[in-house]
């Protein structure tokens, strides 16, 4: 099934930079692993690279990269050994400082007092 007919609500709401790169790789995957969970894993993979998710939308990113423990890892040992992903935030690519700011729009409790993780987790609860 093309990826432009399966795309996440999430998408639908994006640029469509983000909506034709998670097609693209979606279909791409198919392909060579077929339809399933790996085809989407490997869609969001791609997808993390250059967009988080804010919201319920996909942005760009500033500076493309991996966002998360996950996203750095590839291969077996990703699939093997998977790491936190932090719904779609991107870790890496942010500082403590700003995520308190944006944990502060959401209206998160007790954010001061929060690890740069945990103010990761609560903002990707959030959204």
């Amino acid at each position: 099934m093309p990826g432009k007919e399966v795309l996440p609500d999430t998408l639908k709401r994006s640029p469509e930079k983000a909506k034709r790169t998670w097609a693209k790789t979606h279909d791409s995957a198919v392909e060579q692993y077929g339809e399933g969970e790996r085809a989407h894993r490997t869609a969001y993979g791609a997808l993390k690279h250059s967009f988080e998710k804010v919201d319920d939308h996909w942005e760009p990113k500033d500076h493309p990269g991996p966002s998360d423990p996950q996203d750095a890892q590839r291969g077996a040992p990703a699939r093997e050994h998977p790491k936190e992903t932090f719904g779609g935030v991107d870790y890496y690519g942010h500082t403590k400082v700003e995520l308190l700011g944006r944990a502060r729009r959401l209206g998160i409790r007790g954010r001061s007092k929060m690890s740069k993780e945990e103010l990761a987790r609560a903002i990707a609860r959030r959204q």
